[in-house]
């Protein structure tokens, strides 16, 4: 049932087959079954990635009834199992021999994940540290205690010592941990002050996407300030064409501002996933001007008790150039 084949980049990719026949069973119950050393959650990834065939054709719905066929799951090729080092250059705001704390480019994923092996703020760690980074955090996620989104840029700490990795976690933990980010949103939330306090878990609609939950999930409380507004709203009572807003974690769960700011109706300019509805004309325009092709969030603040020594840091950056030049094409609406 094993078979050996090549793609277009010659690279040897593992291709499983099976006939199935079972009338009224969903097809990846089915599969899971033909394929047992797969489970179905991996399966229903292949099947998203267009790698599940039946008689050479593609299929791609797990959900579907199995039809009768010769079926056929293509796995990529096993990545290396370490992450390697790489010279990418950091931008280090604080070094010593327990942690590490830089400016994350927007771009880099902070560790590897399927599909971005490489690239990442782990393997420009490895380059950097070389051996002296944690392991607690496992082979792929080397001195990783908190991420940022990939297309999130700002201040990270990594830990480099495992005495330090255990107390940022505890500290990350007890949310006893200064984080503060510039948003730039369509529209404005209101009021213009407010924490924002709900429960955030999967979208039952889409298992990639957050959403606010009226049951289950996890507590997720966000304070923030609109600093400025931009653009006049086409009538009194409406809201500005687009803000700045600075949002404060007091928990840190997965796209929390994302989702927060898009619940109150203002969500991030440049993000693809939350919020309905585009940005007013001037606002596309500006975006396409000052060449934004994320969503418009820097982590401007970090501040936290250095958890071997005891002193108090606190790192602050400005945001990137391309957040930068989106805010000054705002001002002129």
């Amino acid at each position: 049932m094993t078979n050996a084949f090549f793609d277009d980049d010659d690279l040897a990719r593992e291709r499983l087959d099976a006939r199935i026949d079972a009338p009224g069973v969903r097809l990846d119950k089915a599969l899971s079954d033909a394929f047992p050393s797969l489970s179905r959650a991996r399966l229903q990834a292949l099947l998203a990635e267009g790698a599940v065939t039946r008689d050479g054709l593609p299929v791609s719905t797990g959900s579907a009834k199995a039809l009768p066929g010769l079926y056929a799951v293509a796995l990529p090729p096993i990545a290396p199992a370490d992450p390697q080092p790489e010279a990418i250059p950091l931008v280090v705001l604080f070094e010593d021999a327990d942690l590490i704390v830089v400016d994350k480019p927007a771009g880099m994923a902070a560790h590897p994940a399927p599909g971005c092996e490489t690239g990442t703020l782990v393997n420009a760690l490895l380059h950097h540290c070389g051996a002296s980074l944690s392991g607690i955090g496992g082979v792929a996620r080397p001195g990783i205690v908190h991420r940022l989104d990939k297309d999130t840029s700002g201040v990270m700490v990594a830990a480099k010592s495992d005495r330090a990795h255990a107390g940022l976690s505890a500290l990350f933990a007890a949310h006893d941990i200064e984080r503060t980010y510039i948003a730039l949103t369509r529209g404005a939330p209101s009021p213009p002050r407010d924490r924002i306090l709900t429960r955030i878990g999967r979208s039952s609609g889409d298992r990639k996407k957050m959403a606010v939950l009226r049951v289950g999930g996890r507590e997720a409380i966000t304070d923030y300030v609109v600093q400025r507004t931009f653009g006049q709203p086409a009538k009194a009572s409406g809201a500005p064409l687009a803000a700045r807003v600075a949002c404060t974690l007091q928990t840190g769960r997965t796209h929390q501002i994302r989702v927060h700011l898009a619940s109150r109706g203002a969500p991030l300019l440049g993000d693809p996933v939350y919020g309905s509805g585009s940005p007013a004309a001037p606002v596309r325009a500006a975006i396409t001007q000052a060449g934004l092709a994320r969503q418009a969030l820097h982590a401007a603040v970090l501040g936290f008790s250095h958890p071997v020594t005891g002193e108090a840091l606190r790192f602050e950056t400005d945001p990137p150039a391309d957040m930068q030049r989106l805010e000054h094409l705002l001002t002129a609406l």
